[in-house]
C-alpha cells in the first residue's frame, strides 16, 4: 500500500454534512484504491466454505494495512472519533464456530505469506438479526448491504452460469481482499438470472424440514462447489490449456465440513466434459481435496435423497453411484470387510441417500480433525473403517484463532501491556508469547494485568447498559457462555446452575460469595424448537434473578441480544471465566475458548474439544475441570445412564428441574419448557432421557463455579491464573493452524 498517498488523500476528506455510513464508505473505498492483490501462484490452496463469519472489515483491515493508527489520528483532528464506525457492519455471512474458523484462516493465511484463496457465498440476508420479545427470540432479516459494501469488487467479467435441471444460474464473485504479507482474495458468489435463482444466495441454512428447503440447500451447496470449480479450472487452463496433468501438482483443495463436497463429483463432471475418462478424473479428484470434519454429530453429517438430486443434478448423481462403484471395488480389493464397506458406503440403501462425508472420505488425500481428542474419535469411531485401512490419510490440525483480530484488536490494552513486557515481535509470530511465562508471578505485571481486565469489564458493563439496559455496578467476576446455541453445548445446564446459585443465596447458604455476572450469547436457528425454549428459560431465570433486590447487587444475569462477531470482541476481553461445558467427545474443538484463553480468562469447563489442550499448555491448576470423561460417557450410553437416579439423589436439582412444569416460569403455553423437561426425564423424539448427560455433570459443575468464586477473592492469586493463560495461548493461533494445513496437508 502506498501509504503515504492514502494519509494524503485523507485528510483532504470532507467530513461535512455526512453521516457515519457516508463517511465508512468513504475512506473504506479510498483504502481500496491503494490495495493490490498479490500475484497467484501456480501452486495455491484453496479454501471452499459454506460459511465465512467475516465480522466488522474496517477495522482489522486498517490494522492489517498498518494505518489504523494513522487514520484514528487524522480524523480524530476532523473531530470525529473512529469508534463512530463500530455500529455500521457485521457482515454476519456464517452461524458459528465454522464460518468464524473459515475466516481467521483466510486472515492467518494472508498474514503468513501462503498463496490461499477462499470460495463461499455472497448471502444477500446474514444470518438473522436477534431480539427477544417477552424473552422468546425473534428473527429480523439481516440486510448487511444497507451500509454498502466499499471492500468488494464485483467481477462482472467472470461471472459463470451454473446448471440445474430445470433452471441456470449466473454465479456472479465478489472478491474481497484479505490483507497481510501477501494480499490474497476471498470470492464470494451472488447467484442472479431470476427470482428463483436469487434464492440460492438469499439466507444461510434455509429451513430443510420441506422437500422445497431441502432442495433449495442442494442448489446452495452445489451453486458454490461449482462455481469454485469452475474458477479453478479456468484459472489452470490460462496456463496449460486443456493439458490437465499438472492439475494436481498446482492445486489443493480444502473442503471446510460436509457442505462443498459437492466439488468432489463436479470437478470430475467437468473433467470429463474436457474429454478425460472417469478414472482419470477420479485420480486427479483424489490427489487434489482434502476434507476437515467439524463435528461427529449425526444429523451434520449430511446426507442426501438420491431422488431429490435426480431431479435436478441428476449428472452429479450418477457420478456419485459410479464414486459408490469405485469404493466398493476398493473396498473388496483391500479386504475390507461387509461391516466396514457398510460404514465407509457412499451410497447408503436404508436411507436411499448419498453419505456426503463418505463420499469425501472416500476420495479425499487427506483428512483432519480439529482438537487432538477430536481427531483421535474420529480415527476411533466416526471413520474408523477407513482409519484401519488408510491410516496415512488422518491428519489433526488443531483449530485456531486470529490473534490480530482477537486479541490486538479486541483488547488493545492487553495488547500495549505485553509489548511493554516482551516487545511487539507477538504481533508478528505469536510464539514470542511464551516469554511472559517470566511475568505470570510479577507482581506489577499481575497488577497492571487486573487494571486492564477491571477496564475491559467496565467498557463491557457500559454497552450492555446501553444495548440491553441492564446495569451492573462495582466489581464482579464475569462468567460468560456465548456460542451458537445447541443442546450438546449444555447452555440448559449453565441456566440450571445460575438459578441455584439464586436460590440458594436467597435462603443464606452462600454467605462469602463474590459478586457475579453471569453473561449469555447465542442465537438459535430458527426452526430449532428445543434451543428456543431454552433461549426463553434462561431469560426467565435472569428476569427474576434481576428483580430480585436481595440478590441483584450480588447476581446478575445478562443474556445479550444480537450476539455476533463485534459483541464477541468486546466479551472476550472481558470475562473472568470462560464456560466452556459441552458434553465430553461432542465438541470437536471450540474457537471460542482459545479466544477467551489468549484475553485472560481461566476455562471452567469439562475435557472436551481444544479445553484438553488448553489445560495442557497453561496448566489444569490455572483452569477449572470437572464432569465425566470420554470413556464415562461412552459407557454411560451404553446402557448405564438413569438420569432419574441422579435427581433422586440431589432432591436440590430436583426442585430447579421441576420449575420447566411447576409454573414458576411461564412459556405462554407454547410447550417449549414441557418439551425441555420430558427430553430430560422421558426422553423424547429419537433419545433417550438426557441425552446430553446434564444430570450427570450437574452437581459437579455447580460446585465447580463455587470454586472458582471462592478463588477469585484472592485477586492476585486468580490473575496469575489468567495471565498463565495469556502466556500460553500461543499455541492457538490460527497462524500456527495454516502453516501447519500448508506443510503436512496442502504441500505448499
Amino acid at each position: 500500500m502506498e501509504k503515504k498517498k492514502f494519509l494524503e488523500e485523507l485528510r483532504k476528506i470532507d467530513i461535512n454534512g455526512k453521516d457515519a455510513t457516508q463517511l465508512y464508505n468513504e475512506i473504506s473505498s479510498l483504502a481500496m484504491k491503494y490495495i493490490q492483490t498479490s500475484e497467484k501462484p501456480n501452486r495455491c490452496a484453496s479454501y471452499l466454505s459454506i460459511e465465512f463469519l467475516i465480522g466488522r472489515v474496517f477495522y482489522n483491515n486498517l490494522l492489517e494495512l498498518g494505518v489504523l493508527r494513522e487514520v484514528s489520528e487524522i480524523l480524530k483532528e476532523k473531530g470525529v472519533n473512529i469508534a463512530l464506525f463500530e455500529e455500521i457492519e457485521d457482515a454476519a455471512l456464517g452461524n458459528g464456530g465454522l464460518g468464524r474458523l473459515a475466516a481467521c484462516y483466510m486472515d492467518s493465511g494472508a498474514a503468513v505469506g501462503i498463496p490461499l484463496y477462499g470460495y463461499g457465498i455472497r448471502y444477500k440476508y446474514g444470518l438473522f438479526r436477534q431480539k427477544f420479545e417477552d424473552g422468546f427470540q425473534k428473527e429480523i432479516p439481516d440486510d448487511w448491504q444497507r451500509f454498502g459494501d466499499p471492500w468488494s469488487i464485483r467481477k462482472e467479467e467472470e461471472k459463470q452460469i451454473i446448471r440445474f435441471a430445470d433452471m441456470e444460474v449466473h454465479a456472479v464473485p465478489y472478491d474481497m481482499p484479505i490483507i497481510g504479507k501477501r494480499i490474497n482474495v476471498l470470492r464470494l458468489y451472488q447467484a442472479e438470472g431470476s427470482e428463483e435463482a436469487e434464492k440460492i444466495s438469499g439466507v444461510l441454512y434455509p429451513p430443510d424440514d420441506t422437500e422445497e428447503g431441502k432442495l433449495l440447500r442442494i442448489r446452495q451447496e452445489y451453486f458454490l462447489s461449482a462455481a469454485a470449480m469452475g474458477d479453478i479450472v479456468r484459472e489452470y487452463e490460462k496456463r496449460h490449456g486443456n493439458d490437465y496433468k499438472y492439475f494436481a501438482e498446482e492445486n489443493s483443495i480444502q473442503l471446510n465440513d460436509t457442505h462443498p463436497v459437492f466439488a468432489i463429483p463436479e470437478l470430475i463432471r467437468v473433467l470429463k466434459e474436457k474429454g478425460l475418462s472417469y478414472l482419470s478424473a477420479l485420480k486427479i479428484a483424489k490427489q487434489v481435496f482434502n476434507y476437515t470434519n467439524h463435528t461427529i454429530l449425526p444429523e451434520a453429517l449430511e446426507h442426501w435423497d438420491v431422488r431429490l438430486l435426480k431431479k435436478i443434478l441428476p449428472e452429479i448423481s450418477e457420478i456419485l453411484l459410479s464414486i459408490n462403484s469405485s469404493a466398493r471395488w476398493r473396498h473388496r480389493k483391500e479386504g475390507y470387510t461387509p461391516q466396514e464397506s457398510a460404514a465407509t458406503s457412499i451410497y447408503i440403501h436404508s436411507r436411499r441417500a448419498f453419505s456426503m462425508a463418505n463420499t469425501a472420505v472416500f476420495v479425499a488425500n487427506k483428512i483432519n480433525g480439529v482438537a487432538e481428542i477430536h481427531s483421535e474419535i474420529i480415527k476411533r469411531d466416526l471413520f474408523a473403517a477407513e482409519y484401519a485401512h488408510h491410516p496415512e490419510k488422518f491428519e489433526n490440525v488443531t483449530n485456531g484463532v486470529a490473534q490480530r483480530r482477537w486479541l490486538e484488536l479486541a483488547n488493545p490494552e492487553l495488547s500495549a501491556l505485553i509489548d511493554k513486557q516482551i516487545g511487539q515481535d507477538w504481533r508478528e509470530h505469536f510464539e514470542e508469547l511464551d516469554k511472559l511465562n517470566a511475568y505470570t508471578a510479577d507482581e506489577e505485571t499481575l497488577s497492571k494485568f487486573i487494571q486492564v481486565k477491571g477496564r475491559k469489564k467496565e467498557q463491557l458493563f457500559r454497552y450492555i447498559e446501553k444495548t440491553e439496559g441492564v446495569k451492573i455496578d462495582g466489581e464482579r467476576i464475569l462468567y460468560a457462555q456465548v456460542k451458537r446455541l445447541h443442546e450438546y453445548k449444555r447452555q440448559l445446564m449453565t441456566a440450571f446452575a445460575l438459578l441455584r446459585l439464586y436460590y440458594d443465596l436467597k435462603e443464606g447458604k452462600l454467605k462469602d460469595f463474590t459478586p457475579s455476572v453471569f453473561l449469555f450469547g447465542a442465537k438459535s436457528a430458527p426452526s430449532y424448537f428445543r434451543a428456543k425454549g431454552i433461549i426463553k428459560y434462561i431469560n426467565e431465570i435472569i428476569k427474576l434473578i434481576n428483580a430480585d433486590p436481595e440478590t441483584n447487587g450480588r447476581l446478575t444475569g445478562v443474556f445479550v441480544t444480537e450476539y455476533n462477531v463485534s459483541y464477541a470482541e468486546k466479551i472476550v476481553a472481558a470475562a473472568d471465566v470462560s464456560l466452556q461445558v459441552s458434553t465430553a467427545g461432542l465438541e470437536a474443538s471450540g474457537t471460542g475458548n482459545m479466544k477467551f484463553m489468549m484475553n485472560g480468562a481461566v476455562t471452567l469447563g469439562t475435557m472436551d474439544g481444544a479445553n484438553i489442550e488448553i489445560v495442557e499448555k497453561a496448566g489444569e491448576e490455572n483452569n477449572y475441570i470437572f464432569g465425566a470423561r470420554v470413556e464415562e460417557i461412552e459407557e454411560l450410553r451404553k446402557g448405564g445412564y438413569d438420569p432419574n437416579s441422579y435427581l433422586k439423589e440431589h432432591p436440590e436439582w430436583k426442585k430447579i428441574v421441576e420449575t420447566l412444569t411447576d409454573g414458576t416460569f411461564s412459556d405462554e403455553k407454547m410447550g417449549y419448557f414441557r418439551e425441555l423437561y420430558d427430553s430430560l426425564t422421558i426422553g423424547a423424539s429419537w433419545h433417550k432421557p438426557d441425552h446430553y448427560f446434564i444430570f450427570r455433570d450437574l452437581e459437579e459443575y455447580y460446585q465447580t463455579i463455587l470454586q472458582s468464586n471462592y478463588d477469585y477473592k484472592n485477586r492476585k492469586g486468580f490473575a496469575q491464573k489468567q495471565f498463565k493463560n495469556v502466556a500460553n495461548s500461543f499455541h492457538f493461533s490460527s497462524d500456527r493452524s495454516i502453516k501447519e494445513y500448508a506443510e503436512r496437508i496442502w504441500q505448499l
